[in-house]
């Protein structure tokens, strides 16, 4: 597992080795393919140059346009969920900033990611090409719709919270195929797990979480409910 175009010899490589093993290892990330993705994604490259200081820390970082990039550990778990082997072609729905579509590239045979905010996916962009990230496709667009044109996808995973799990995300699963989503109100949400088998759509619930707002025709309207 590498990156390209990034050898992780920077002056972030010791927080993020304590990242790992404070905020994943020792609350319960087990998966060794998450661990040493997240060991290897500069994340501090994809904030804002001046909270660079802040990027593994343990919380949620604005990144612009009201948005944020994820607590690594929430990021962890969502990967985490996904049992990711490496031969998946994955949906992303929220691009953000790109780090959690550079960790899920590291999992994954290919990635697809959907932004509704225009300038936050260019960023996002010029970052994961800057660390040797090939193996993505980027679009803007309504997430909750997903991307018909690449579908069925073995893996879905939405970075922001809905009121229920948006049916065309659904429809483009393969069969045992999984979805993981923040589902609830705009003040909390609980991460739901999707899988698609022959005799329906089975759901178990996980982590409580609260994340931004899933805006889209199967999601919350722009500018109220």
């Amino acid at each position: 597992m590498k990156l390209n175009g990034y050898n992780g010899e920077d002056l972030y490589k010791k927080p993020r080795n304590e990242m790992v093993e404070n905020q994943l290892v020792r609350r319960g990330i087990t998966d060794q393919r998450v661990i040493a993705a997240m060991r290897l994604v500069p994340r501090h490259l994809f904030v804002e140059e001046a909270l660079g200081y802040k990027a593994y820390d343990d919380y949620p970082i604005p990144i612009g346009e009201k948005q944020t990039i994820s607590q690594p550990f929430m990021v962890a778990t969502m990967c985490e969920q996904l049992r990711l082997k490496g031969h998946e072609k994955v949906l992303e729905i929220g691009t953000g900033s790109g780090y959690q579509t550079a960790v899920l590239s590291l999992l994954a045979s290919q990635v697809y990611s959907i932004e509704r905010i225009g300038p936050l996916l260019f960023k996002a962009r010029k970052v994961l090409e800057s660390v040797g990230i090939h193996n993505v496709a980027l679009k803007v667009g309504d997430g909750t719709l997903g991307w018909k044109d690449f579908a069925p996808y073995d893996a879905i995973t939405v970075s922001a919270g809905g009121p229920e799990i948006p049916k065309p995300l659904l429809e483009q699963l393969v069969d045992g195929g999984k979805l993981i989503i923040p589902v609830g109100n705009e003040v909390g949400q609980v991460l739901e797990i999707a899988v698609k088998t022959p005799g329906g759509i089975k759901i178990a619930e996980n982590t409580p979480c609260t994340f931004v707002r899933l805006i889209g025709e199967y999601g919350w309207r722009e500018n109220g409910n």
